[in-house]
């Protein structure tokens, strides 16, 4: 069951659409115009190299999101203290301790 994609020639709107055996022929969803353009998609490759380089790719983005929330946590933290307390002593002994 092939998904094919194609471009209505009327009002330039791509879309996909599931090649079934009942199938009726394709047509634009938002004109209604039978008379389209099947494009060329662009064929998913998947092995376990790829897998591996999405998965430590998406690791780095979730450590970067993590190092960013801690150091607007510890910029807040100074920010706090320095406004409030007016001596450092009250933050020398506060550790910042993120979530794994």
């Amino acid at each position: 069951m092939p998904i094919y994609e194609y471009q209505c020639k009327q009002c330039r709107h791509s879309f996909e659409y599931l090649v079934l055996r009942a199938s009726t022929p394709a047509e634009c969803a938002n004109c209604k115009s039978s008379d389209l353009e099947q494009l060329i998609s662009r064929c998913a490759v998947s092995s376990e190299s790829t897998q591996q380089a999405n998965l430590s790719a998406a690791h780095r983005k979730v450590a970067a999101a993590r190092g960013d929330r801690l150091r607007d946590q510890h910029q807040h933290l100074h920010e706090h203290f320095e406004d409030g307390a007016g001596s450092g002593e009250a933050h020398a002994n506060y550790e910042v301790k993120g979530n794994a």
